[in-house]
């Protein structure tokens, strides 16, 4: 073969050469018919335009079509308030007519208020008190804070607590789900004192505790129960009756107790130490309320309390030198917190380090204070590899430092008030803010040649979870609780199997917590909260009194038995008594919360019938705040793990996979999904919170993003089985939209399936008293029966395992795919036949199949269900009112048919087969079909499937061949049945 390259001259030179008159003759005479070609093309096209233009012009004349009239009443009563007429705990009247089309507004309105006027949500007892012989089964429901509105998170808790709720209700048992809130003690009073701010420029001080509490009460009673209402939108089975709020005094009574009980026996202890302090609270946190801020090295931040235009540097090692006292040398030191070192009281070096061992038992001079530091030796703290070598120390504001101080016995020295000030202890720099003397000190120590350096250091930073202020290790008497052995019990419960967390990844966290568990700082310096039952013992002729003296504190239920108590302490001396104006952590009262709601530590009927409790369903990012103390406090003060299973789900996150924040504009208000929301709305809510400006925009740009044409109302019960359908066990759900108002969708094909369903029943249809089969069932029949079988088989056992995506996805495949799909339409042409057995056992396997179909979804769909579930006609001898308290399917090994299921399973796959063909070769209906198998059984089984397959294939003509003479040759063909089956189809 020629080069190409060589070639490409010879094409050139071709190209060049001129035409003959013939070859021109050609080339112009083609030419001329495009020419024409085009010109008819355009013709036609502007015909068609022409067209188009009288027929929109008769349109406009003749007004709009039925069509477009519909769709246009359709769009208008969309935008209409939906307005529910009947009284409410009434029953809704279910005497009018079926609407055609699905509204959750109509469907989801009166049915709650209807359910708790009629007592279902409440326990179900034997006639002699007792817990029926299926079981009991309790939820102590987390309760949210009393200030707040639920976000989807909370949605998500209700879908799956209330879905395991109700299903357990229809398998019989006793059925407790006790709801609460808490009463939130730092997020409660900050808003109060905003609020009293706002309103009257004053604080709680100027009102004083007593009037500031009032104060709070009466802002609970106002706001506080709104979540109430969202609950009762989202369907909760809850006990309303037994309601239960964190402050009320059954509650109160079983805090008190707690801490007397364990004050006593040396649980409890006062103590003076180092605690997380947060200056813009003023109060102390536990170790878990304080969030770690990872910096990747230098970084300006603003810290709140100060101007809004102020930056403070982190994520740096400053470093300076202290003088050695009588010589000329110096030790240069480093820290990321150049302020402390107005508390320093030692330097410590490596005992081995040859680099300083000239200077053991030698003191160095403070800079600014007068002040001796020693040099002390320590091989704990101390790496000689790190750094200079050379460590300052202040025990007082470092919890590392702390062992130190404590191990070489070393001045602690407080610098810092409560309010982030410099005390009296800081010399001269008394009254300044602690990040303005961070600054200064740098400044000083360049003054005096002291000051070496800076360089970036990757730390973390401790932040309130609360205010966002950046925290502060400070001496404090605070009481503590020693959860040493409370935790090895804890973690024994779960060795031991009385208690099983789930999924799995929750056990190990739950181990790796508890088997490193500090003391819990359980006193806050707030007012709103239950107030420590302790009492400093001020003995007669005492003029100084130390808070931090556990011998001199005594604890009561009340100030009387805090006396005896002390009276048996200090026994014939005169003494006061002063109560310790804190209160105690929040999480101390939920930790009580499974035994508390119930009525201890007196024995009373409920804490006998329902503890220990069956079930804690919570997010697993609060297993450690609250669940572990739930169990520490169960154990210890019951003598029983308070529930015995755990499960923990998951976070949402936004379609993208996004941590859900309000300065992102992706946190999603539930009651926003039931009933949707403009664009503009969800950007009017933004204003609502305390956003800064710049930060409100960035969200509405964000939620432009994200909804561009707002949230559609999707209603709660595709919302909650939506949130179900999404729970895998992982850590994660990415929530889109979109997919909850998919099963909205569903939603409008259960109704539209069951609306046919009736009209196919007809007024006059009364169902069996039996759902047992007749005997008079068509292939068909057995086949759905079959399925629906399975279907309650794998919902429950789903269910047992926790599984509720799998549960949903039995459920999805029985309703839209065998139901709908196949059996209804399968049986439309035998409900309009003239074959009156037929037709009968038709209208019972329907039956069977929508009663037990709604039954499998009531758990996850309340609302929906209960609607449809009162269109139909009971069972004789059936005196079920609500579907609340029907009976949930289960196997009926009646309806196991792997025979009819493997030849109704072959003939629908010759049915896909068939519309298959026919999408890929444009035959959109009545197209004609031979089949021909080679199994004799199974062409037996299609001839007697016949009418069956031209239906659900939308056939005008259909063959069974039993041999292969004389099979279409002008056909479409593909094989089915592990090709033992060839369809043949044509137009």
């Amino acid at each position: 073969m020629a080069d190409p390259k060589e070639q490409q001259p010879a094409a050139a030179a071709a190209a060049e050469k001129p035409l003959t008159e013939a070859e021109l003759a050609k080339k112009l005479k083609n030419e001329a018919k495009n020419e024409e070609k085009r010109k008819a093309k355009m013709a036609k096209f502007a015909a068609k335009q022409a067209k188009l233009e009288e027929q929109k012009k008769k349109a406009a004349a003749a007004g709009p079509t039925e069509k477009q009239k519909k769709k246009a009443v359709k769009a208008a009563s969309e935008q209409t308030v939906f307005v529910n007429k009947t009284p409410e705990g009434e029953k809704k009247d279910m005497s009018e007519p079926m609407a055609g089309t699905y509204d959750p507004r109509a469907v989801e309105s009166a049915w709650y208020h209807w359910w708790l006027k009629e007592g279902y949500f409440k326990p179900e007892l034997t006639e002699d008190g007792k817990i029926k012989p299926a079981g009991l089964f309790v939820v102590p429901a987390p309760p949210p804070n009393v200030t707040g509105s639920l976000h989807i998170g909370h949605a998500l808790t209700v879908a799956i607590q209330d879905t395991l709720v109700r299903w357990n209700r229809m398998l019989g048992k006793t059925v407790l789900f006790n709801p609460g809130t808490d009463h939130a003690g730092i997020s409660c009073q900050s808003v109060v004192e905003k609020k009293i701010w706002n309103e009257q420029k004053i604080t709680r001080h100027d009102l004083g505790r007593e009037k500031f509490i009032e104060q709070v009460w009466e802002w609970k009673e106002k706001y506080g129960n709104r979540i109430h209402e969202q609950f009762y939108r989202l369907g909760a089975s809850y006990d309303w009756d037994r309601a239960a709020f964190t402050m009320d005094p059954k509650l109160s009574k079983a805090v008190r107790e707690t801490f007397v009980r364990l004050h006593r026996d040396g649980t409890i202890y006062r103590a003076n130490r180092l605690v997380n302090w947060c200056v813009r609270l003023n109060t102390a946190l536990s170790n878990l309320e304080v969030e770690n801020k990872e910096l990747p090295g230098r970084t300006l931040m603003g810290v709140p309390g100060y101007d809004a235009s102020e930056q403070f540097e982190f994520g740096v090692l400053n470093e300076f030198a202290y003088e050695i006292e009588g010589t000329g040398e110096k030790v240069v030191v480093a820290t990321t917190r150049i302020e402390t070192m107005l508390g320093d009281t030692a330097i410590a070096v490596h005992p081995q380090d040859d680099r300083y061992k000239h200077l053991h038992g030698k003191f160095a001079v403070h800079p600014f204070l007068d002040r001796r530091i020693p040099i002390v030796t320590d091989d704990i703290a101390v790496d000689m590899a790190f750094g200079t070598g050379a460590v300052k120390m202040t025990p007082a504001h470092d919890f590392n430092d702390y062992e130190v101080g404590k191990r070489h016995n070393l001045e602690f020295i407080n610098i810092l008030n409560d309010d982030g000030t410099m005390n009296d202890a800081a010399g001269p720099y008394k009254g300044m803010k602690r990040f303005h003397v961070r600054k200064q000190i740098v400044k000083d120590l360049e003054a005096k040649g002291l000051f070496v350096g800076v360089r970036d250091n990757p730390m973390t930073v401790p932040v309130c979870s609360k205010s966002g202020d950046v925290i502060e290790p400070l001496m404090k008497p605070q009481w503590w609780m020693n959860c040493k052995q409370m935790a090895a019990d804890a973690t024994q419960a779960v060795k031991d199997g009385k208690l099983n967390i789930a999924p799995k990844v929750s056990e190990g966290d739950w181990f790796r917590w508890l088997d490193n568990i500090q003391d819990w700082c359980i006193s806050r310096q707030l007012w709103w909260g239950h107030r420590i039952p302790a009492y400093y013992v001020r003995l007669e002729g005492e003029t100084t009194a130390d808070y931090s003296d556990d011998s001199k504190w005594v604890s009561g239920q009340d100030e009387a038995l805090a006396r005896e108590e002390a009276e048996k302490k200090f026994p014939g001396q005169k003494f006061a008594l002063e109560q310790d104006p804190d209160v105690l952590d929040t999480w101390f009262s939920s930790g009580l919360w499974p035994f508390s709601i119930l009525g201890w530590p007196d024995q009373t009927e409920d804490l006998k019938n329902f503890y220990p409790t069956s079930l804690l369903e919570t997010g697993w990012d609060i297993l450690f705040f609250w669940v572990a103390r739930m169990v520490m406090f169960g154990i210890k003060l019951t003598g029983q793990v308070p529930f015995s299973e755990v499960f923990c789900h998951a976070m949402i996150r936004d379609a993208h996979g996004r941590k859900m924040s309000k300065s992102l504009g992706n946190v999603i208000d539930p009651v926003d999904v039931i009933e949707g929301i403009s664009l503009e709305g969800l950007h009017a809510k933004l204003l609502e919170g305390n956003l800064d400006p710049r930060e409100v925009e960035r969200a509405k740009s964000g939620q432009k993003a994200d909804y561009p044409k707002g949230i559609p109302q999707c209603g709660t019960d595709a919302l909650r089985f939506a949130l179900c359908a999404y729970t895998t066990g992982g850590r994660d759900i990415n929530l889109d939209i979109l997919r909850v108002d998919g099963y909205r969708k569903f939603c409008n094909k259960i109704w539209n399936a069951t609306r046919f369903a009736m009209m196919k029943l007809g007024d006059s249809f009364k169902p069996n008293a039996s759902a047992q089969p007749t005997g008079n069932e068509s292939l068909a029949d057995l086949w759905v029966l079959a399925k629906l079988n399975k279907a309650a088989k794998e919902t429950n056992k789903c269910l047992a395992e926790r599984n509720f995506m799998g549960a949903t996805n039995a459920i999805y495949q029985f309703w839209l795919y065998e139901l709908c799909d196949v059996y209804i339409e399968h049986i439309k042409p035998v409900c309009d036949g003239t074959d009156e057995t037929a037709k009968r056992t038709a209208q019972d396997t329907l039956y069977t199949c929508l009663e037990g179909a709604l039954k499998l979804l009531h758990p996850f769909m309340p609302f929906v269900t209960e609607e449809l579930y009162q269109r139909l006609e009971r069972r004789p001898g059936d005196s079920v009112v609500s579907i609340v308290r029907a009976s949930y399917p289960v196997e009926e090994p009646a309806y196991a048919n792997d025979a009819a299921e493997e030849q109704f399973d072959n003939v629908f796959e010759i049915v896909r087969t068939i519309r298959s063909l026919a999408v890929q070769h444009s035959i959109k209906k009545d197209g004609v079909v031979t089949i021909y198998a080679k199994d004799a059984e199974l062409a037996k089984v299609l001839d007697s499937e016949k009418r069956a397959i031209q239906t659900l294939a939308k056939l005008k003509e259909l063959t069974i061949a039993h041999d292969s003479n004389g099979l279409p040759t002008d056909s479409h063909t593909g094989s089915a049945v592990k090709d033992t089956v060839t369809v043949y189809l044509r137009q």
